[in-house]
């Protein structure tokens, strides 16, 4: 009788023990799928930005997209270039 409470004993501290695992594996898979949310909804904005930098089928012509598109680009080039020389880089040394 005392070998079997032991032994029941130590199989609820097993199944504790493994509850207490896939707990923390479910937290930490939940903190995964946040981040995983997080950076969707960033890609997904930057898809927007360039959808409407590049507009709906028919609503320019391809050359006035293209235009639309270098122009932000010129514009994140100017920012990137703005930070580099606030660290110190001189962005145009490094050509």
């Amino acid at each position: 009788m005392v070998g079997e409470t032991k032994t029941h004993d130590e199989r609820l501290r097993d199944l504790e023990a493994s509850a207490f695992r896939t707990g923390r594996t479910l937290a930490e898979h939940g903190e995964q799928l946040g981040e995983i949310r997080e950076q969707q909804t960033m890609a997904f904005g930057n898809i927007d930005s360039l959808a409407n930098a590049v507009g709906a089928p028919g609503e320019r012509t391809i050359t006035q997209r293209l235009d639309g598109i270098e122009q932000r680009l010129g514009g994140m080039e100017r920012v990137l270039f703005a930070l580099a020389r606030a660290q110190g880089i001189d962005p145009d040394a490094l050509n």
